[in-house]
């Protein structure tokens, strides 16, 4: 089944008409995507522990972008996520991602998140479905 894929600006993680969402940006850089961001308190589960599902969903978020940026609009079918190390509220983050493997159905994309010290937060995986 095929979905419009339509931008209004209130995603969760990247739209800028959403109060409650992260406003991160992404940018293409070759063939790698980047971004930043530095939790705050609300983004917590345990105290001054950033939740899991927030960093599942910047993960998420910038596999997907990956490919848009890249002019293959795709879905989520299937993520991994491992988690290395706890995400300290304050902390600022560095993220990126990029596509490992892709034919005319699936994009299959990793992306990590690092600490400003080069410490790995998390690992994703995902495969895309094409959506072009």
């Amino acid at each position: 089944m095929e979905y419009i894929l339509e931008d209004d600006n209130y995603c969760f993680v990247c739209g800028e008409k959403n109060p409650i969402g992260l406003h991160l940006t992404f940018i293409l850089k070759g063939s790698i995507v980047v971004s930043e961001f530095i939790p705050k308190k609300v983004h917590q589960g345990y105290k001054d522990i950033v939740h899991g599902g927030i960093i599942s969903t910047i993960l998420d978020e910038i596999m997907v972008k990956t490919a848009l940026l890249q002019g293959i609009p795709a879905i989520t079918a299937e993520m991994r996520v491992r988690f290395r190390t706890p995400l300290i509220v304050g902390e600022k983050i560095s993220i990126e991602a990029s596509i490992v493997k892709m034919n005319k159905k699936i994009v299959e994309v990793s992306a990590n998140i690092k600490k400003i010290d080069n410490i790995l937060v998390a690992e994703g995986y995902s495969k895309l479905v094409r959506q072009d």
